[in-house]
């Protein structure tokens, strides 16, 4: 999800409207509605400041807005946060373990999901069975959803 995406649903979330975030972070009356529709449909990019000034407005740390970067553990954080607002994620207990889980809840997303993950899941039991080499594994995974057998009826 875009920094623009991310501003929208915050914003959304917490009742705002464009022009009352916009004068919010100093933009002038008569503009501000028209500048953070240009954020939020990604017309235009915010600088870093205005990216901070904007999470403290809707009280969230800038990274929420962020486009993700997993390769810190605070970017995959927020990245697993925002697949929790999108596609329904949850975090959850099983076995006294901590782990991800899909919401049932979560309709159309929750079905799709299912799909995926279990198509990822096979694949996955055939590595570790070695019915499959790490190669064939690592192929079927940046190759999806092309080389999924699943949606080829295989």
């Amino acid at each position: 999800m875009a920094i623009g995406e991310r501003i929208r649903f915050i914003r959304n979330l917490r009742g705002m409207t464009q022009k009352w975030l916009g004068m919010a972070v100093g933009f002038p009356e008569k503009t501000a509605d028209i500048r953070l529709a240009q954020y939020e449909s990604g017309t235009r990019t915010p600088k870093a400041e205005l990216t901070k000034e904007i999470a403290k407005t809707l009280d969230v740390s800038p990274a929420a807005l962020d486009v993700p970067n997993i390769e810190s553990y605070i970017g995959l954080m927020h990245t697993l946060f925002a697949l929790e607002d999108l596609y329904g994620f949850r975090i959850d207990t099983l076995n006294d373990e901590v782990c991800i889980r899909l919401d049932k809840d979560n309709g159309v997303e929750f079905l799709t999901m299912t799909e995926m993950f279990t198509a990822w899941q096979k694949q996955a039991e055939k590595y570790r069975n070695g019915e499959i080499s790490k190669e064939e594994y690592d192929n079927w995974r940046y190759n999806y959803p092309r080389d999924d057998m699943t949606k080829l009826g295989e």
